[in-house]
């Protein structure tokens, strides 16, 4: 009953800003509530306030005593969903797949894939030495064990 209400209120809120989606959401035996945000534009802590004060200001705690947690993913978090790719295109990202890992640039997403460009040395067809290859790898969304936007500093 309770789960079924906070779900409720979480919903109302994320439908009143339709750029915000949901990564994660839990209810523990204690009345922990946890909830994961991502958005196309990003989270904001006004987004996440926001979506806190949509679910906290509709539950009595004189029914039932809860906490309440709302974060947005963080940038290390793997990427789980295919609406979290779209807006990393032009990223570096790795992806881990059951047989390789990939690192390269998301240049493009699709419904069941993203692809993966990069440059890589390898040895001359001919001859002694190295050359620069431009690599391209697409990869399917079922295959993907994790991915994760690779941080420059």
């Amino acid at each position: 009953m309770f789960k079924d209400k906070v779900t409720e209120l979480l919903n109302k809120a994320l439908e009143e800003n339709k750029s915000l989606f949901l990564i994660d959401f839990t209810i523990d035996g204690g009345n922990k509530i946890r909830v994961i945000l991502d958005g196309d534009e990003g989270v904001s802590l006004s987004d996440c306030m926001a979506v806190s004060r949509a679910i906290e200001h509709n539950l009595d705690r004189e029914e039932e005593d809860f906490s309440l947690e709302v974060t947005s993913a963080g940038a290390t978090s793997p990427l789980v969903l295919p609406r979290q790719y779209k807006k990393n295109i032009g990223r570096k990202l790795e992806v881990k797949t059951s047989e390789e890992t990939f690192e390269g640039n998301l240049t493009a997403t699709s419904e069941e894939s993203i692809t993966l460009e990069w440059k890589a040395r390898e040895p001359k067809p001919v001859g002694k030495g190295k050359h620069t290859v431009q690599k391209k790898e697409e990869i399917v969304f079922s295959d993907i064990k994790e991915a994760k936007v690779v941080l420059k500093f």
